[in-house]
């Protein structure tokens, strides 16, 4: 079973590299009046990760909400 670990963790390595050198065309953000130029693929990893951590803040916030409700005496 570790093999198989190790082997997923290189495919999935080498897919991100893959995906990195060939999205490297650069890309311009602009917010109200700020603005800032990126590679397409920075931008795409940062949003991913931007979304894992506000998906994570919501699911704990929907459990919090739930136990609350079910501990909430009749």
């Amino acid at each position: 079973m570790r093999y198989l670990y190790i082997v997923l963790i290189v495919l999935l390595t080498a897919a991100v590299l893959s995906f990195k050198i060939q999205n490297f065309d650069s890309v311009t953000l602009s917010l109200w009046t700020s603005t800032v130029t990126l590679p397409a693929s920075v931008l795409v990893i940062g949003v991913y990760i931007l979304g894992m951590f506000t998906g994570g803040f919501l699911i704990s916030l929907l459990r919090s909400a739930f136990r609350g409700a079910a501990n909430r005496p009749s």
